[in-house]
């Protein structure tokens, strides 16, 4: 079965120097509804004005994924990382026993665009740590580039969880197909544009959490961006 998360049911905050969209309860938005999917806990779309971010503050036991759209975003963190991601880039930070970094918009001039990703850990006060990667338009286009992993297979990032991520650039008559195991269940977000999946018709911002489902079928895309969850249940 597969159930249908609107872009507009989605929680917003308005804070003038950020916009941001929650797909799951996070900070003033709550909603028992929509506490997370798996170990999938947040994903929120973020606008940040020029010269605007998040000051230093702790995480401990999450795996925090940043996907930027547009834009440059700046990090840094108290394991001695810093740096600028741009658009393709893919940023994984194991917060583990506790880490505090800060993200702000590189850039004096252009807003940064970008989703944040939360994803709980299989085990609790890991070593943090951190890495990036940048997948190119060319890698996505027409099929499931890999970017997040347990393995970290393939070049994608590395994370700590039985759950793996993977993003797409479908147009056209472009279709995919990506089967699903005993046991495991789909969240598929579109970033962009738009597809059909599985029968249903999403735009930018909507979602299908789907289970129970032999497979997840993307097609009939208009210049559509989308990620892919594969989780277990």
């Amino acid at each position: 079965m597969h159930i249908l998360r609107s872009a507009e049911s989605r929680g917003y905050a308005d804070h003038g120097w950020l916009r941001s969209y929650h797909s799951f309860s996070f900070a003033n938005y709550y909603d028992p509804a929509h506490m997370g999917f798996g170990p999938l806990r947040v994903i929120n779309e973020d606008r940040v004005a020029p010269g605007h971010g998040f000051g230093k503050h702790a995480h401990s036991d999450m795996e925090i994924i940043s996907y930027v759209l547009d834009g440059e975003l700046a990090h840094e963190d108290t394991l001695g990382n810093g740096s600028i991601l741009g658009q393709g880039k893919v940023q994984r930070m194991s917060a583990g026993s506790g880490v505090q970094h800060s993200e702000f918009n590189h850039s004096k001039h252009n807003e940064v665009h970008f989703l944040q990703i939360w994803i709980t850990p299989d085990a609790r006060g890991l070593a943090p740590s951190y890495e990036e990667a940048h997948f190119s338009d060319e890698e996505k286009r027409g099929k499931l580039r890999l970017i997040a992993s347990p393995e970290g297979r393939d070049g994608a990032v590395l994370i700590h969880q039985d759950a793996r991520l993977f993003a797409t650039l479908l147009d056209g008559t472009e279709r995919i197909e990506h089967s699903l195991a005993a046991g495991r269940q789909a969240y598929v977000h579109i970033v962009k544009g738009s597809a059909v999946i599985n029968g249903e018709y999403l735009s930018g911002g909507d979602a299908l959490k789907v289970n129970q489902e032999a497979a997840i079928v993307l097609e009939n895309g208009e210049d559509a961006e989308i990620l892919l969850f594969d989780l277990p249940e």
